[in-house]
């Protein structure tokens, strides 16, 4: 496989914002993002990854400010980090990642997010993945090297919807 070329934070950002799709750094995983605003990107990242059209993608946020009551007060405790939340059917998650804040910040607030893999296979650790993007924006090796933990927030009630990074314990 050829090595993948690596562009700046400015030029995968100019890429997101032109409806590319770009293999980012997160505090978890590398993720195959896409701005919410161009549906044919989004559209590219299920494709890429070989993923069910019903299987929803999370937007990757910078701030908390789309969540309300227990969602929000979840993310005031753990973010920034490995905690998406789900809140009336959308999930949301702010990574522990000056990079990939900053990425995020640059595209409007808010990217789609998946993991840089193939569906079902392991995810990327490092930026260099199969899957062909348009842009890849190099942040090292991931620091966490898991996925997030998800959990699905209903007024009150928090479901764990898979175990990750954050132990459940620690959500709940």
């Amino acid at each position: 496989m050829k090595p993948p070329k690596y562009q700046t934070l400015e030029e995968t950002a100019a890429c997101l914002n032109n409806g590319g799709v770009a293999v980012i750094p997160t505090d978890t995983v590398y993720g195959l993002a896409a701005h919410p605003r161009f549906p044919q990107a989004v559209k590219r990242l299920y494709e890429l990854k070989g993923r069910d059209l019903i299987k929803p993608i999370a937007l990757l946020v910078s701030d908390s400010r789309r969540l309300t009551g227990k969602a929000r007060e979840l993310a005031a405790r753990y973010w920034p980090g490995a905690l998406t939340i789900v809140q009336d059917g959308e999930g949301y998650r702010m990574p522990d990642d000056p990079l990939t804040l900053e990425l995020i910040a640059q595209c409007g607030g808010s990217l789609r997010v998946t993991s840089a893999n193939l569906s079902g296979q392991s995810p990327a650790l490092t930026p260099q993945t199969e899957l062909k993007a348009d842009a890849v924006l190099d942040g090292g090796p991931s620091k966490l090297g898991v996925p997030s933990t998800v959990v699905s927030v209903d007024g009150e009630r928090v479901t764990v919807l898979r175990q990750g990074a954050l132990k459940l314990e620690e959500c709940l």
